[in-house]
């Protein structure tokens, strides 16, 4: 089964990102804390959504939210993260929330369902391949953050 989150599931959220940037072997890179993503998922303003899989207990989850495209002139909808626990992988968990997702970008009218993959993670990139997806190869992500960010704004 797949729901919406709801603020009680903060803390399974927060431990699935916890584990996922340990498998992206970026455990000190996570800085999320419960406030955090209660005000980001279900604050005045919510950045993002998030729904879990459950059988009993939670099994994964995906959090996700809308960006734009200017080509399709359509918003669009970006997976930040999808994470199934290691003891349900290969049981149809993960393909069960991309569905879920992807029936929501049509429902929504979205022009595109995206998200981005470490290159060296090959079984992730084996399994979108199967669910349709087409990688980008010839874009690259660009990021500005923390001491950079602030000078790019002139607030150094």
């Amino acid at each position: 089964m797949i729901r919406a989150a709801t603020p009680s599931d903060v803390p399974v959220i927060l431990g699935f990102i916890r584990d996922l940037a340990a498998f992206e072997r970026e455990p000190d890179a996570e800085k999320a804390t419960e406030a955090s993503l209660h005000a980001a998922l279900f604050g005045d303003r919510p950045a993002a959504e998030a729904v879990i899989a459950e059988d009993g207990a939670p099994l994964g989850f995906a959090l996700f939210f809308h960006n734009f495209s200017t080509w399709t002139g359509k918003r669009g909808l970006y997976l930040e993260d999808l994470y199934v626990t290691p003891a349900t992988r290969g049981r149809g968990v993960g393909t069960a929330l991309l569905r879920h997702l992807a029936g929501i970008a049509v429902d929504r009218d979205c022009g595109r369902f995206e998200w981005s993959v470490l290159d060296w993670n090959a079984d992730a990139i084996a399994f979108y391949r199967a669910m349709g997806a087409v990688g980008q190869e010839e874009w690259t992500v660009q990021r500005v953050e923390g001491v950079a960010l602030a000078r790019l704004a002139g607030r150094d």
